[in-house]
């Protein structure tokens, strides 16, 4: 097993990176990033697989994440570093593990920005003005690495106004289908609805709790900006339960919102659920919906883009990519040569449009980041700091390796034959790295 041999031994140790996030800013950028984009169509995702009772697989994803959250929470406090599962994997296990965190975490941050780039400029913008999607997609990605490379204080007080509007979007939701069912066109009687599928009410849970799941994994985004927080040891902990909680919150009323407003089958078929509300409610412009989902999407986009940045100078600086990442802008203090491969590589995905081929693997992905997280915390236990940190019972980190196994049987086959060709891929990538590093030293 692997000796932990580079781990800061001070929350406060020397960073290349400016330390300009507060506990209210790490706060929102947590929440931004996990009611980001996908909660416009993941209603309707759930309700396909647990009916009408969208709330209770909410609530299971909700109480799955918060178990992973918490490993993070004590690695983040204990380790404040840009590089987040990478830099964890490889104080626990070595490079090799390192790599295949960061690999995996890498490929979900690359694909889901282009992805979103090529979302922004599909029928949400319609709604307003018709433009080449290659366009769009070029000068959205432009603007978002200018906007990262500006500053991270910059890029989060930017993702605090899109989150507010964001949330003031959900709330409306939330009150139109109230307003719904007040006026007696709604059913609550569909709350209870888990659905018609002949395996019984926990595995259709349970199936809805796998989509669900991964609306709140925002919270990965976060822990590479670590290294720019003021006092980690405090803020993370904080602003990372705060948002989770918050965003359950929102979440699970969206979701009994949205299912007593509408029809579980007319929900579970539209591509815009929460739109569905919208209209049902009568009275308020469609183009108005349009236009907060807009901003969810870039939102999504910028966080995305920043953890992607920080993951590849984190990984760069310790030795598991080509050094040139670790560049960094003199004045601005931000990772520019990693914020430029970044986001040229989600441009490449983009335009070429296969980003859906690659999609449906991210899940997979997510989970085997998330194992390597929750079982790092146990063994680097042994590696003692000289600094006070978060500390998890050490019953959560074995419940939340369990509950990547769990969901790991969920997901169906295809799905794992095309995350095995991408892992293949990473672990052939990580076994050069490894071997390289081993020389370098």
């Amino acid at each position: 097993m692997h000796t932990p041999e580079v781990a800061p031994r001070t929350p406060e140790a020397p960073s290349a990176l400016k330390k300009a996030l507060t506990t209210p800013l790490l706060y929102f950028f947590i929440l931004g990033d996990v009611l980001g984009a996908g909660v416009y169509v993941l209603v309707g995702q759930v309700a396909a697989d647990a009916g009408g009772a969208v709330w209770a697989p909410l609530i299971v994803a909700l109480c799955l994440a918060l178990l992973t959250a918490a490993s993070y929470a004590e690695l983040v406090t204990k380790y404040p570093r840009a590089g987040g599962a990478s830099h964890y994997a490889t104080l626990a296990y070595g490079p090799f593990a390192g790599f295949l965190a960061g690999f995996c975490m890498l490929a979900a941050g690359v694909v889901s920005v282009g992805a979103l780039a090529r979302g922004f400029g599909g029928d949400y913008l319609s709604e307003f003005v018709s433009l080449p999607i290659v366009l769009v997609t070029i000068v959205f990605l432009a603007a978002l690495a200018l906007l990262n490379a500006r500053g991270i204080s910059e890029s989060t007080r930017a993702n605090a106004v899109a989150t507010v509007v964001e949330v003031g979007g959900l709330l409306l939701v939330i009150g139109l289908g109230a307003w719904i069912v007040l006026r007696g066109d709604g059913d609550l009687g569909r709350l209870t609805d888990l659905g018609t599928t002949s395996k019984g009410p926990a595995t259709a849970v349970l199936s809805g709790a796998v989509l669900a799941y991964y609306s709140f994994v925002g919270f990965e985004t976060s822990v590479n900006v670590a290294e720019e927080t003021r006092d980690p040891r405090r803020a993370y902990p904080r602003a990372l339960f705060g948002a989770l909680i918050t965003a359950g919150a929102v979440y699970v009323l969206v979701g009994a919102a949205a299912a007593a407003a509408v029809p579980t089958a007319k929900l579970a078929e539209s591509s815009g659920p929460l739109l569905e509300v919208v209209r049902a409610a009568g009275g308020v412009p469609t183009e108005l919906f349009s236009a907060i989902a807009l901003v969810a999407v870039a939102n999504g986009a910028l966080l995305t883009g920043i953890m992607s940045s920080r993951l590849a100078y984190g990984m760069a600086r310790d030795g598991l990519l080509p050094s040139f990442l670790t560049k960094v802008l003199p004045g601005r203090r931000t990772p520019w040569a990693a914020i430029a491969t970044t986001t040229a590589l989600s441009l490449l995905l983009a335009l070429t449009g296969d980003v859906s081929t690659l999609a449906a693997t991210l899940v997979l992905l997510l989970l085997v980041v998330f194992f390597l997280v929750n079982t790092s915390v146990l063994v680097l236990r042994r590696d003692v700091t000289d600094h006070d940190h978060f500390r998890a019972p050490s019953v959560v980190p074995v419940l939340g390796a369990a509950s990547c196994v769990v969901l790991a049987t969920q997901i169906e086959r295809d799905v794992w034959l095309k995350g095995l060709v991408v892992l293949a891929v990473g672990v052939v990538l990580g076994v050069v790295a490894a071997v390289r590093l081993r020389r370098t030293r």
